[in-house]
């Protein structure tokens, strides 16, 4: 078997080598960010990106991007291995980030079948796509590299008060969602203790910001205060996250790319720790600052309390609590931080403000 202790090839910035890398999920809301900040960072790379193009999935979170030369979309499921195996041929990719996966709880709740087929099946699809085209006849690798984006939630859930997971925490999946993505992690992990696939993971908390899908918190309680309806909150609404804004995460998986140990695993957080209804409560506050700095939002949004200068406060409300709620994640950043160089460069007040701005910028 062949074991790697380091990098096997290096992007643009450590010994000027451009690689072509396939992107997962691009077309998703940590995917179509991901692909604008490596554009930005990484010009000289080439990047393909699949998509399949479900619910979540949206070409215009690409706006701008298509007609860029050095980026080529497909449309297509992770689950078509022989597909995979052509375009990792075709466009001679060297390296994977893998970010297409079902996300959402509440849907795993009510339909668990998509997300073992996508998280599961489909991220074996990839695995046995790229060893078909990167592994040799004699046994040797090609130059390659396979990043695996992960969750926090594969850990299960922490106490108030409880050290922050680390690398080395058992899994504890509570959720479909979470199962299914700690399976995916065994996989990875296999095909690099078995085969000597190059692999690195990444668990990341809690992303934010411009793009992301209208189920998820943020967004979903943004667009209901700009409508006046109810905040719905789980239980008692003191579930704790830890909050990274999207761009620390494209961040900390190009370091991992690009200085990662293979077979190693990286926690990737924002060192932001809030119950949901701390987040929701800043919201409120960040829409009414909005609403005072520009006064074509009361006509736009006449149904905000804001707009009437009432407060948005006043639309929280509370439901009942979903099967399984993990009370409290957090990621210790250690690791990423002594052998990557990673660290959150962006305040959550700051991030929040920015992403707030950024969907009322949108028509």
């Amino acid at each position: 078997m062949v074991r790697h202790s380091r990098v096997m090839c290096s992007t643009e910035g450590e010994d000027g080598t451009m690689r072509t890398i396939l992107i997962t999920g691009g077309a998703g809301f940590i995917g179509a960010n991901l692909v604008r900040w490596w554009r930005e960072q990484h010009p000289g790379d080439r990047l393909v990106i699949l998509d399949a193009l479900t619910y979540s999935g949206d070409l215009n979170n690409l706006d701008g991007l298509l007609n860029d030369p050095a980026v080529t979309f497909v449309h297509g499921a992770i689950q078509d291995t022989d597909a995979v195996a052509q375009l990792l041929r075709d466009h001679q990719v060297d390296s994977l980030l893998h970010l297409a996966a079902e996300s959402h709880v509440d849907r795993s709740i009510a339909g668990p079948d998509a997300f073992i087929d996508t998280n599961i099946v489909g991220t074996h699809s990839l695995l046995k796509a790229c060893r078909d085209v990167w592994q040799r006849d004699d046994g040797t690798w090609k130059p390659h590299h396979f990043h695996h984006v992960s969750t926090d939630e594969v850990f299960g859930s922490l106490e108030v008060g409880d050290a922050p997971f680390r690398e080395g925490s058992p899994y504890a999946p509570n959720s479909p969602y979470s199962a299914s993505k700690a399976a995916s992690d065994h996989l990875v992990r296999a095909y690099h203790q078995t085969y000597g696939l190059y692999t690195v993971t990444t668990h990341c908390s809690n992303n934010y910001g411009p793009y992301q899908h209208a189920e998820k918190l943020i967004p979903y309680a943004l667009h209901a205060i700009l409508r006046g309806e109810p905040v719905g909150l789980y239980g008692d609404g003191l579930h704790i996250r830890d909050w990274m804004h999207v761009s620390d995460h494209c961040r900390g998986i190009s370091l991992a790319l690009t200085r990662g140990i293979a077979g190693s695993t990286y926690g990737l957080g924002g060192q932001h720790e809030a119950t949901n209804l701390e987040v929701v409560h800043s919201l409120c506050d960040r829409v009414t600052e909005a609403f005072a700095e520009d006064g074509s939002l009361r006509a736009r949004f006449p149904d905000c309390p804001a707009a009437r200068g009432a407060s948005n406060h006043e639309l929280i409300a509370f439901v009942d609590d979903r099967p399984g709620h993990d009370r409290r994640y957090a990621i210790n950043t250690e690791r990423a931080a002594t052998e990557l160089g990673y660290a959150p460069r962006v305040d959550f007040t700051s991030g929040l403000a920015a992403t707030v701005r950024w969907y009322l910028a949108k028509p």
